[in-house]
């Protein structure tokens, strides 16, 4: 299962993006990920404990949202949004096209729990990165 080496990758990136900016934890992580990407959403839902146990992530939400399949003719030049499966200009009925979405696996946003600068025990601050 791949899916497990994706979601460790994922936790590479995550912790990364978190020692950065010196977090406590992460709150949650959303992915972007189109249908030809080959991966598996509920299979990267099912690894995911498993790659973020003993992480800065443990315990944070994984949101995936998925992304849409866009085409771009080679022969009208036009963009059009298509199903996984069809891959056809919807302006001119033209199959010579280039996928430029819908193939992709995107880090898209952290929500991270920064550490209190406050001596007193202060609860800290969430901050959300795009």
């Amino acid at each position: 299962m791949h899916e497990l080496a994706i979601c460790q990758a994922l936790m590479n990136q995550v912790e990364g993006i978190a020692a950065e900016r010196n977090a406590r934890s992460v709150i949650s992580i959303v992915v972007g990920m189109g249908p030809l990407s080959g991966v598996e959403a509920q299979l990267l839902k099912h690894a995911y404990p498993v790659a973020s146990a003993g992480t800065v992530a443990e315990g944070a939400e994984l949101v995936i949202e998925n992304l849409p399949v866009r085409i771009k003719c080679s022969q009208c030049g036009e963009e059009s949004e298509v199903r996984p499966n069809k891959l056809v200009c919807k302006t001119c009925g033209d199959w010579r096209t280039t996928v430029i979405s819908g193939d992709e696996l995107l880090l898209m946003s952290v929500e991270l729990e920064k550490a209190s600068t406050n001596q007193t025990g202060g609860n800290g601050s969430a901050t959300t990165l795009h």
